[in-house]
């Protein structure tokens, strides 16, 4: 049963963070095509594999297009990304704005960013995502530690 919100109890927290990599042997297009596609995508675009299950996946990859990726783990939850794309330069730069439920209840929304540089032979990614929490909904610090292990799936699809 989801308590009925008020005024007097809603809130916003926000956050802030930086999540950099470096790929020596990829090259910044590469590296942007993992996001550009459904295909991309599913190769590390997913929380554990093991715990959760893919219910719904849509990608719209232009301007003005809408992401969505939901599914439910193990133990029932389900979560829910919504995302809409305001810029993408092909191999240089995405950004998406994007909301979060868990169980139905928007808990975020946020504003993603993800430039694509060179380094040296290789690339340098970086992320830096805004976040909005949403009425009492406390991350203490998990969507960084969920984007950083996302990131870490990245780095092993490219490199493998």
């Amino acid at each position: 049963m989801t308590a009925q919100r008020t005024e007097t109890n809603r809130s916003v927290a926000h956050g802030v963070f930086t999540i950099e990599r470096t790929y020596s042997s990829v090259t910044p297009q590469r590296v942007f095509d993992a996001f550009a596609s459904i295909e991309g995508k599913n190769g590390w675009f997913t929380a554990p594999n093991d715990r959760w299950d893919v219910v719904e996946r849509t990608m719209d990859f232009r301007v003005g297009g809408r992401e969505r990726l939901k599914g439910q783990w193990k133990t029932g939850l389900v979560t829910e990304f919504d995302a809409t794309y305001f810029d993408i330069i092909p191999g240089e730069r995405i950004v998406y704005a994007y909301e979060m439920h868990i169980d139905g209840r928007k808990i975020s929304v946020s504003l993603a960013t993800f430039e694509f540089k060179p380094s040296g032979a290789g690339a340098r990614l970086i992320m830096t995502e805004q976040g909005a929490f949403l009425d009492g909904y406390d991350d203490n610090g998990s969507r960084e530690r969920g984007s950083r292990e996302i990131m870490d799936k990245l780095s092993a699809y490219l490199e493998g």
